[in-house]
This record gives structure tokens, sequence and C-alpha cells, in this order.
């Protein structure tokens, strides 16, 4: 009797060692791809946002040389939270691992965030608001509200997702690369689905409760996207945490026994004072890379209304004009949806092309230069159009095929710089900080500072920019060109070389030696 039960806690002691053993060691590429499809639901949310709602704030009354101070919330909340839940999941000690419990919060925040956007106008207007006169300020305000709480969840979301991965990878350089490979190509995936939603124009017959008295048809549409956008998160969500296991994480106690308990600033001061050469120029590159991005993300759809179209979509704007800049909008959502599936595929390629040019920080380089020719060429696409325009006597059909078809294909080729941009700088901060033995989650907290630091600077000076050169959305595109270009500067000639592979580990089942 004494001797079976012997044998039976050994058998568990084993088997416990085993699945230590198991979770110690790079995941199955099965876990990876689950985890990687949470940014399928986080990216729905997103392409909705870069799509549909500069445009929307200006329909309840903001106008265009002010409506980027809304997105201002975008980067503060990310310049704050991700290293906060960066710093915070790297030392969870929760029984259902360390990333979990913050991927499950940033969901439900998404759920609230998006009630509030869905319906500032129709809680607006029972406030108070009146329809016919713009600005429409309480709606204003519950959409502002469910904005920044939408920007605090998806950086709750993408953080520990992200830091989830490199967990998985357990160290492998090449696994590390291929699992943000995958976590971008799911991106691409939602994408476009964000994309393909705002281009349909009646997506709303699938939820007519969503048109009211103060929400019209632009309007139920974005609600609808929003309902199928936190759908899909919560079911990809909740199937991927479900399947991966996660090991619970201990302190390790320090040489007086007891735990580091360092403050949350010290550790951000600390972790930028012991920063190496590397990270360093990482950060740089990364910087110039989004005061690239961010003017093209952020005004993208209002240049197809604006600048392409010709519409405007000022309060007071003619019914006309509207029209044309909500045609303008669907177009460039359409736009944003090749690009996604550019995206798509270019994210299941950066391993191979990487090693075909010669590695990661070659290729980040090169196409570098590629963003820097798409955003010059919105000067030639603008130009034609406005052309157009002038010998057509200020036509109010739209601009001629060509031009759409230009302006489309700009938005399809700057998918490919754009899946290096969400694929090597993060497989890079993994690699790095595994190297020098610093926490994923604070290592990617630090890196995303690189990105948000530079969309506050668009933010604030985006619109006041483009008013002082006449007003559209050029200026900033051109300011972001030059960016763009010194970035593949820096990437080619000061970034430096990623180490070479871990050595191989004995995974067989997942495909990778």
């Amino acid at each position: 009797m004494v001797s079976h039960q012997m044998e039976k806690a050994s058998n568990g002691t084993s088997a416990l060692e085993t699945q230590t053993a198991e979770l110690d060691q790079p995941a199955a590429l099965r876990k990876i791809i689950s985890v990687s499809s949470i940014a399928a639901g986080v990216q729905f949310g997103w392409a909705l946002q870069l799509s549909l709602l500069t445009p929307y704030v200006q329909l309840l009354g903001i106008q265009h040389k002010w409506a980027s101070l809304i997105w201002l919330c975008g980067p503060i909340s990310g310049m704050l939270v991700q290293p906060i839940v960066g710093y915070h999941s790297d030392r969870c000690t929760s029984r259902f691992g360390r990333r979990r419990p913050f991927i499950v919060a940033g969901a439900g925040l998404v759920t609230v965030a998006v009630f509030l956007i869905g319906y500032a106008a129709d809680l607006g207007h029972s406030m108070g608001d009146q329809l016919n006169k713009p600005p429409r300020t309480r709606a204003i305000a519950i959409f502002a509200l469910g904005f920044w709480i939408l920007d605090v969840a998806n950086n709750t979301l993408q953080g520990p997702c992200r830091a989830f991965l490199a967990d998985l990878s357990a160290g492998n350089a090449k696994k590390t690369r291929t699992a943000n490979a995958f976590f971008s190509f799911f991106m691409a995936v939602g994408n476009v689905l964000g994309y393909a939603a705002g281009s349909y124009r009646d997506l709303y017959k699938m939820v007519p409760f969503t048109m009211t008295e103060s929400c019209d048809l632009y309007c139920a549409n974005l609600k609808t996207c929003f309902f199928l956008s936190i759908t899909l998160l919560v079911l990809v969500t909740f199937v991927s945490l479900c399947y991966v296991t996660e090991k619970p994480w201990t302190p390790e106690p320090t040489a007086e026994g007891k735990a580091s308990n360092v403050p949350f600033f010290g550790e951000i001061f600390g972790a930028f004072k012991e920063l190496k050469r590397p990270m360093w120029m990482l950060l740089i590159v990364t910087a110039l890379n989004w005061i690239a991005w961010f003017p093209f993300l952020l005004f993208d759809t209002d240049w197809m209304g604006r600048e392409v179209y010709g519409g405007n979509s000022d309060a007071t704007a003619s019914a006309t004009a509207k029209k044309l800049y909500n045609d303008g909008v669907r177009a460039g959502a359409l736009g944003l949806m090749l690009n996604a599936i550019v995206l798509g595929f270019m994210s299941l390629g950066v391993e191979w092309v990487g090693r075909k040019m010669g590695g990661a920080k070659r290729l980040w380089g090169v196409v570098n230069f590629i963003l820097a020719i798409c955003l010059a060429m919105t000067v030639l696409v603008t130009k034609q159009a406005e052309n157009h325009r002038r010998d057509h006597g200020g036509a109010k059909t739209g601009p001629p095929g060509n031009v759409t078809a230009g302006a489309l294909t700009l938005f399809a080729v700057l998918g490919i710089p754009q899946a290096i941009t969400f694929s090597i700088p993060f497989a890079l901060a993994s690699i790095f900080s595994s190297n020098s033995g610093a926490g994923q989650g604070l290592s990617l907290g630090v890196l995303n500072l690189a990105i948000v630091v530079p969309q506050m600077v668009v933010s604030v000076g985006g619109g006041p920019f483009d008013e002082i050169f006449g007003g559209g959305n050029i200026p900033a595109f051109v300011l972001g060109a030059i960016a763009a270009a010194v970035s593949g500067i820096l990437a080619l000639t000061v970034l430096p070389s990623p180490p070479p592979d871990a050595p191989a580990f004995k995974t067989g089942a997942m495909g990778f030696h």
C-alpha cells in the first residue's frame, strides 16, 4: 500500500516536472498561432478607428485642423499603459499566468469602449445635443471618453500578447521572429475584416436598430462595425487563452531572501539607464519610422475624401460635398483593405525575404525607402485630382478612374513596409532584451515609447502644421516621407545586426530544428 502511494506520488511529481519542462521550451507552432490570432480581434477595432473615426468626429462638429487632437489619447495611453502593464505582467503571480489576466482585462475594456463610441451620438442627443446645431459637444465628450478607453484597452491587450509570444518562444531567435510574423499576419487579417466592413455602405441592415434619429447611415454603419469587432475579439481571446497553457511566475528571492520590490518608475528609468547600444539604435530608428507612418495612418481616409474626391466633412458643408467626402472615405477603406491583404502575404514571407536580403535590418532599411516614395507620391495623386476638378469646372462626380487607381495602388504597396514595421522592430526588441536579461513585457513597453512619442508630436502638431501650409493633409505626408528616408538610412548604417540564432532546440513536434 505504502509502496503504491509512493509510486503514485513519484509519477505525479514526474508528470509535474515534465509539464514544467515543456513550458520552459519553445511552444508548438500551433500554440503560437493561436495566441497570435488575438491580434485579428485587436486590429479589427484599430482598423475601424483608423478608417472611420477621424471622419466621424468631424461629422460631429470638430474642425479638421483640431481633429488630430482626439488621437492624442492614443500615444498618451500607450506611453503610460504599455510600460505599466508590461512591468506588472512581468511580475504577475496569478495562477492563471503572467499575461492572460491582462489580456482578459483588455478585452473587457474594449467592450465598454465600443458601447460608448457607438452610442455617443444617441447619448449626446438624449443629454441635450441639437442635431442641427454643431458642434454636438456632449456626443463629442462621450466619443472622446470611449476613444480613450479603447486606446487604453488596446494597449493593455497588445503588450501582453507580444510578451506572451516571446515567452512561448523561450529565447529562440528564429521562433521569436516567426511568432512576430504571425502576429503581423493576424493583424492583417483583422485589418482586412475591419476595412471591408468600413467600406460596405449597407452594413447597418444586419442590425437595423442601429439607425436612429441622431445616428444617421454613417453612424449606424460605424456602430454595426464595432459590434462585429467585439464579437471577433471575445471569440479569439476565449479560444486562445483556454487552449494555451501559461506557466505561473514565482519571483526569485534576492540575496537577503526577499523578493525584489523596485517601484515601477524606478524600474523604467533603470531600464533606460541600462539600455545597450543596439536597443538605443532600435528606439531611434523606430521613432523616425513612426513619424513617417502616423500622419498617413491618421488621415489616409480623410485624404481620400478631401483631396482625392474633393469632398468636405464640415457640418456646414453642402449635401453634395458631404456625399463626395463619404464616397472618398469608403474608397479609402477599400484601399486599406488592399493594404491589409498585401500586409498579410508579406507577413508570411518576412523570414524568407529577410534571409534573401541579408538580414532583418537590411530588409527594414529598404522598405523604409518604399514608404518614403509612396508618401511622396501622394502629392502627385492629389495634383492629378485637383487638375481634373479644375479642368472639368469643379466636377462633382469624384476623380477619374486613373486617379482612384493610383491612390488605391499606393495603399496596396504600403502593405509591404507595414508588414515589416509590425514585426521586425518587436522581434529585435525581444532578441536584444533576451540577450541583456531584461523582462519581455518591460522591454516591449520601452520600445512602445519610441512609437507613442512620435504619435504625440503628430497628434498635437499635425493639424496646425497642415494649416500653416494651406490646410489639407499633404504637408504632413511630405514630412513623413522625409522621416521615412532618414529612418531607412539609419537602419542600414547604424542599427546593429541581431545575433545569430540560438542553438536548435529538440522540438520535432513543432517542425523547427
